[in-house]
């Protein structure tokens, strides 16, 4: 379900509910909601809108009088005629039929919901994996491109694997890490999950296995799943992955590739130990299982960095490392960078380009001037000491109102607390009463089908008012929920 952009004018002398029955009939009408489509939830709606609950029903009342939409108990409410259908006599293409037989799946129904509810006026978002807009460098972003602005730089599409300034740059700024990759072994890609949809697309064939951590962020996309291959988790440990489970699954399943992140990893905060980094390369390097290190949180460290990369010890080309500006930067720059084997990085670069033509020339060559200036590590102490407030803030607010409540351990770095509640709730309903009450969540079980009692909880986005006001009244809707 996408925004609505719409409002309905209060000063009018029109009720309400007519507003929207006629905003609704009218996006009917003209095709834009063809049959089949989902309408938002009622709650979401109102809450969109800033109306009464009741004015939503009474909307859609009138719609399904009309015989426009039909609401069915789990499923929704959904259009299933309109105007064309009741007029003329060959009906429109039921386009939402195209949409189910598309390759590409769509985002779980949770993904979705959350997605949406992000732009709901003053909500307060719980779990949001992303630099608060407090957070982000705009006073220094606007210094970088009135520098670009006197500079004599190319607006055009650069060469395939990207701007050969900026893989200079991230072929030294790696080498802090231990990573030896020359600008040929370096696709610049728009952020790093477009670097796992290129992966998906071209190097994997269809009934591939790929193995993950268990939670992993990577269950809660259909990135690879749209390509016809499945994902199976592995346990984890405050290590990190429990390596000596990789041989059984890769023999049992034949495994085509692990996906990992072992700093600071999405939901949990799990910070793999250096030994069981140096395990887990070992290891596959035996099986002959390649690794994605995905590694965008690893700047976020408090208080010491974190162990060297996999990345760093990869002599065989084994590893194809993920790094991001996404997380600790803007999400909005869309600069990340894939490093690996060169054949591999011009495969993935012949595949980008028949994608997309390139990343945005104008923000690789912002990321030039983040890293020669040197604002790209000033800007990195900067978030890692106003993360670590945010992180100690959120730690005392949990143990202030969910002591009883929950269990969790304390990251050393990252966006993420994983919080295990005690109560056996239904994560659905905890969802549902918590949305409806202006808090958004993330439920464990969107990274892990069977992590039904936890929830991943973000101190990097919401401000810490918001932090307090929205912690202690979920704890209220848990206690009511018990």
């Amino acid at each position: 379900m996408s925004s609505i952009n719409w409002m309905p004018n209060k000063s009018s002398s029109i009720p309400l509910h007519i507003q929207i029955t006629d905003f609704i009939r009218g996006k009917i009408s003209t095709g834009e909601w063809p049959i089949g489509y989902k309408l938002p939830p009622q709650r979401m709606l109102a809450k969109e809108l800033e109306v009464n609950r009741s004015t939503v029903v009474t909307a859609y009342d009138e719609l399904t009088s009309e015989g426009l939409i039909e609401g069915k108990s789990g499923s929704g409410t959904k259009v299933i005629h309109n105007s064309w259908n009741l007029l003329a006599v060959t009906p429109p293409p039921d386009w939402s039929s195209y949409v189910n037989s598309g390759i590409h799946k769509p985002n779980l129904p949770t993904i979705q919901e959350i997605n949406q509810a992000e732009f709901i006026p003053n909500i307060i978002r719980l779990g949001t994996g992303e630099l608060s807009p407090d957070l982000l460098a705009g006073l220094s972003m606007k210094q970088v491109f009135e520098k670009l602005s006197t500079k004599e730089i190319s607006y055009g599409y650069e060469e395939p694997k990207g701007l050969l300034p900026l893989r200079k740059e991230i072929s030294s700024y790696l080498k802090n890490m231990g990573i030896q990759a020359s600008p040929s072994s370096i696709l610049i890609v728009s952020g790093a999950l477009q670097a796992l949809q290129l992966i998906s697309v071209s190097l994997l064939h269809k009934g591939s296995t790929v193995l993950t951590e268990k939670p992993s962020y990577l269950h809660s996309l259909h990135v690879f799943q749209s390509s016809g291959m499945r994902l199976l988790g592995i346990p984890l440990d405050e290590e990190g992955i429990k390596v000596d489970h990789i041989p059984q699954y890769k023999k049992l399943h034949k495994a085509s590739l692990l996906y990992t992140i072992p700093s600071f990893h999405n939901p949990t905060g799990t910070l793999m130990t250096a030994q069981r980094r140096n395990q887990l390369l070992n290891t596959c390097q035996q099986v002959q299982l390649p690794l994605i290190e995905d590694d965008v949180y690893r700047e976020l460290w408090f208080d010491e960095n974190p162990p060297k990369p996999l990345k760093a010890f990869d002599k065989h080309g084994l590893v194809l490392y993920l790094g991001s500006l996404s997380k600790t930067l803007s999400p909005g720059l869309r600069i990340g960078w894939v490093v690996g084997p060169e054949p591999v990085i011009e495969h993935l670069a012949d595949i980008k380009m028949q994608t997309d033509y390139g990343s945005s020339s104008l923000s690789q060559w912002a990321a030039v001037e983040w890293f020669t200036s040197g604002l790209y590590d000033q800007h990195l102490n900067e978030i890692r000491t106003k993360l670590k407030i945010r992180r100690d803030f959120t730690l005392t607010i949990l143990d202030k109102y969910f002591s009883h409540l929950a269990t969790w351990e304390k990251p050393s770095g990252g966006f993420y607390i994983w919080v295990r509640l005690l109560p056996p709730i239904s994560m659905r309903k905890l969802f549902e009463t918590a949305l409806a009450e202006g808090i958004l969540l993330n439920p464990g079980n969107v990274y892990d089908s069977q992590a039904d009692q936890y929830l991943r909880i973000s101190y990097s986005f919401a401000s810490l008012s918001d932090l307090e006001d929205g912690l202690r009244r979920l704890s209220m809707v848990i206690k009511r929920l018990m």
